[in-house]
């Protein structure tokens, strides 16, 4: 839900000059894969689900990843899933039908919202991996949340949807255009 919510965000203030529709479908759905991607070093991960052969495909890259939190929270990890999507999409998407820089940058927006999300946790994020210390917002650790517990759930998710509500509702007229962009 926060990947969505960041994605609209950029959207409504950078739009796209070009947008069609396969290109917001691919977009969408990049988004939410880039937002599962941190978590990929756990086995209960949705990603490993949907690929084919994804529980032996999990077991290789789950140790490659060390443990739940390092390298797929990191900037040097966000860099790599860079790297990685510059030439595996291009071999993957069609550039004749789809934006594939949009596409990329709906997965990084994704990938940042779900780091970012987590900093507000009580465990925080190894941002400067592979150096030994987490970062959370706020510094002090208190004052985060615990993943899954009452606050994420009362408080962190509905506030997410009334965020939702209220940028659709403000910033109507941008996200037309862009729908207006896709009909075209």
């Amino acid at each position: 839900m926060i990947g969505f919510a960041s994605l609209i965000t950029v959207a409504a203030n950078f739009p796209p000059e070009n947008l069609n529709v396969n290109t917001a479908i691919a977009s969408l759905i990049g988004c939410t894969i880039g937002s599962l991607i941190p978590d990929m070093d756990q086995a209960t991960n949705r990603l490993w689900d949907l690929l084919p052969a994804g529980n032996f495909l999990g077991r290789i890259f789950r140790n490659l990843m060390l443990e739940h939190r390092t390298i797929s929270h990191s900037i040097l990890g966000g860099y790599i899933l860079y790297k990685i999507l510059s030439f595996v999409i291009l071999h993957l998407i069609n550039p004749n039908y789809v934006d594939i820089e949009l596409v990329t940058i709906s997965i990084m927006v994704g990938f940042v919202a779900h780091v970012c999300a987590d900093m507000l946790t009580k465990e925080g994020v190894p941002l400067l991996f592979p150096l030994p210390f987490k970062i959370g917002f706020p510094p002090i650790k208190a004052l985060r949340i615990t993943t899954g517990k009452f606050v994420e759930k009362v408080l962190i998710f509905p506030g997410v949807i009334v965020y939702l509500i209220w940028f659709v509702a403000y910033h109507r007229v941008q996200l037309l255009s862009l729908l207006k962009l896709i009909q075209s």
